[in-house]
């Protein structure tokens, strides 16, 4: 066991997009690509840059859900990373491509690939900053990746303390954002009992979503 986590913040938001290749039809909204899932779901293969069961693998699980396709009938293609992802789209080897914003945001500006949505709770800036949300678009997705810290079970109560706070105080400095930003991430802060609880609500969503799945 170990204490509720001390703090996280989103490595990136995550992204759906679709090739701009003349051998694909052009979707220029989530809607749009959803509708034709739903109605041909066998013509759409979805790249990943991870196994059946990672992050990616889950993007594209709730874009199925979302066109009311079972998870496990996905023709999902695991892929060695996001390079290979976008490889694929551009390449016209795939339709739809789940990755990182930070990796897709410069081939969408230079219109190689289309990203449709943006899982996040809001809009992100930058390059992507005119890419409406799911959520925007009437779909109810959010999918945000974070990475976190944890302390172990027997550290006390103060310590965890001092470090919550530590890391709140960090989030905020001048440094940390510039360096956060030169990695291409975007600001996703959660500390203490509020990020224990994204955890956890987030486990919970992915456990629902592995057994309709078969996992």
């Amino acid at each position: 066991m170990t204490k509720p986590p001390c703090a996280g913040s989103a490595r990136s938001a995550p992204t759906t997009a679709c090739s701009w290749s003349p051998r694909i039809p052009p979707y220029k909204s989530l809607g749009e690509l959803i509708a034709a899932y739903k109605a041909s779901p066998t013509d759409f293969s979805v790249a990943g840059g991870g196994a059946v069961g990672s992050q990616d693998w889950m993007k594209g699980s709730l874009l199925a859900k979302a066109a009311g396709q079972e998870p496990k009938q996905m023709r999902y293609v695991a892929l060695e990373g996001g390079g290979a992802v976008l490889t694929a789209l551009e390449g016209g080897h795939v339709k739809v491509g789940a990755g990182d914003a930070a990796e897709m945001s410069k081939h969408h500006a230079a219109g190689k690939v289309r990203v449709l949505a943006v899982m996040a709770p809001d809009r992100l800036p930058g390059e992507l900053a005119e890419v409406p949300t799911a959520r925007e678009q009437g779909v109810d997705i959010e999918w945000p990746v974070w990475r976190g810290y944890y302390v172990g079970k027997d550290v006390s109560d103060a310590d965890y303390k001092w470090w919550a706070d530590a890391f709140t105080k960090l989030a905020a400095t001048p440094e940390f954002v510039k360096e956060r930003e030169a990695r291409g991430l975007y600001e996703y802060t959660q500390v203490g009992d509020a990020f224990d609880q994204q955890v956890k609500a987030d486990v919970a969503r992915f456990k629902i979503i592995a057994k309709e799945a078969g996992m």
